[in-house]
């Protein structure tokens, strides 16, 4: 820290100049010793050990539970945590089940949560990806990628941290944005970032067909849309856009969990302005939109 270089995994975070670095890197420092999390762990072992890293890094508030049910009791009132980080098989749900309480409820709908799992199923990971996570972490993971994931975590809660940088006569509250994902939860995750960013003119649809019906009717600045979704994927939609909408030339930003390498390939050669991945980094959305926009 006295030589006044910062750390790789942070490059994104920070401004160029040498003193605006450290004064940022001092200020996530901060928001990292101020945030309390909530670790959801059936092993000792295992919570031990993450326990023990979220030190090293210099979290200072953070609280074991073994079970579900007994972290989501602790999550009411004044108790609530910024950060949960959680095992995927519990005694009592999964943290997929857990992450879908905590959108389904007002109170707990936005805190950061961070799954931890050797886990490769889809049958497992997809709700966690679609419920909005900052991270997924393998199992082991080191206190370097644990880093990344709390600076993940720390974009979604903090709004200042994230805003877009685009010419001053683009007015983000005036931008109109599609969300379409047919998980509702997703959709509200997508629109918490994309509101951090200063963005506030949303409107949803749950597929591609609705999708299109919309756009029919409507201007958009900017279409983020997911790509498995039923009746009309992200493909699918894109290609619509593309060739028959007559809004042909929107920003469309495709938000995915798909692996396929020659899916990602169709869907880029449809015509998609950026693909990222589920969970999504605010700071990688930020800047495909920052690019996207200053395009359009």
């Amino acid at each position: 820290m006295d030589d006044g270089i910062i750390p790789n995994e942070y490059s994104h975070y920070f401004p160029s100049t040498l003193s605006e670095q450290k004064g940022d890197f001092m200020s996530f420092l901060s928001g990292i010793s101020t945030l309390s999390v909530f670790v959801v762990e059936p092993s000792n072992v295992q919570s031990q050990f993450i326990d023990a890293h979220l030190k090293t890094i210099g979290v200072l508030s953070s609280k074991v539970f073994k079970d579900g049910a007994s972290a989501l009791k602790a999550m009411g009132g004044e108790g609530r945590p910024d950060v949960v980080i959680s095992s995927m098989h519990l005694p009592d749900m999964t943290g997929g089940d857990l992450v879908g309480r905590m959108r389904a409820d007002g109170e707990t709908r936005n805190i950061a949560f961070i799954l931890v799992s050797s886990e490769s199923n889809p049958h497992y990971l997809e709700p966690v990806r679609q419920s909005g996570s900052s991270a997924i972490l393998g199992k082991p993971f080191t206190a370097e990628q644990l880093k990344k994931a709390l600076s993940t975590a720390l974009d979604y809660l903090s709004p200042e941290a994230v805003k877009l940088d685009v010419d001053s006569d683009v007015d983000l509250e005036s931008i109109k944005v599609l969300l379409v994902d047919d998980s509702r939860m997703a959709r509200a995750f997508m629109r918490h970032v994309l509101e951090n960013l200063g963005v506030k003119n949303f409107t949803e649809a749950e597929d591609g067909k609705q999708a299109v019906a919309i756009i029919q009717e409507h201007y958009f600045d900017l279409v983020v849309t997911d790509y498995n979704m039923p009746e009309m994927d992200g493909r699918e939609l894109t290609e619509y856009i593309r060739t028959q909408s007559w809004q042909s030339s929107v920003p469309i930003l495709m938000v995915s969990s798909e692996s396929n390498e020659g899916r990602l390939a169709a869907v880029a050669q449809a015509g998609v302005s950026g693909v990222c991945d589920k969970p999504f980094e605010p700071a990688v959305v930020k800047g495909l939109l920052e690019k996207m926009l200053s395009g359009n």
